[in-house]
């Protein structure tokens, strides 16, 4: 295996540093109301002026996740903040992160094993034990 110039492997640690932080940018747009339309990958690479081969490639070399990793682990984050702070709908929650609500249960039972609705009751009834015990 051919040993790479720690000037190329510092540019893809800056590169994926950037995408990761380009990432929370537009999920803090997409919460905070600024944007209504979930970024792709090719989105995210033309922000940073690279093809989204080199950031897909770059960014698995790196960390050896694909970018939509990344991407989805934090928009589940972003969704369950959103399920505990119990301020919206489910519905609106998946509005808000631009999914139909049906795909949004899909998508978030996939990552967590339990539905957005399962998740809020069991939040709830968790934090309900810890104040009563």
């Amino acid at each position: 295996m051919t040993k790479l110039p720690k000037r190329i492997l510092a540019r893809q640690h800056e590169i994926t540093a950037d995408y990761l932080r380009e990432l929370d940018a537009h999920l803090l747009d997409i919460t905070e109301g600024r944007s209504d339309r979930m970024f792709e990958i090719r989105d995210l690479a033309a922000i940073l002026h690279i093809h989204p081969t080199h950031l897909t490639n770059t960014i698995k070399l790196t960390t050896g996740n694909h970018p939509c990793f990344y991407f989805e682990q934090k928009i589940v984050a972003v969704a369950k903040g959103l399920i505990e702070a119990n301020e919206m709908p489910i519905t609106a929650i998946a509005g808000l992160l631009t999914y139909d609500p049906s795909n949004f249960t899909k998508f978030f039972k996939h990552f967590t094993g339990q539905t957005p609705t399962q998740y809020r009751e069991e939040f709830f009834r968790q934090k309900t034990e810890i104040l009563t015990n």
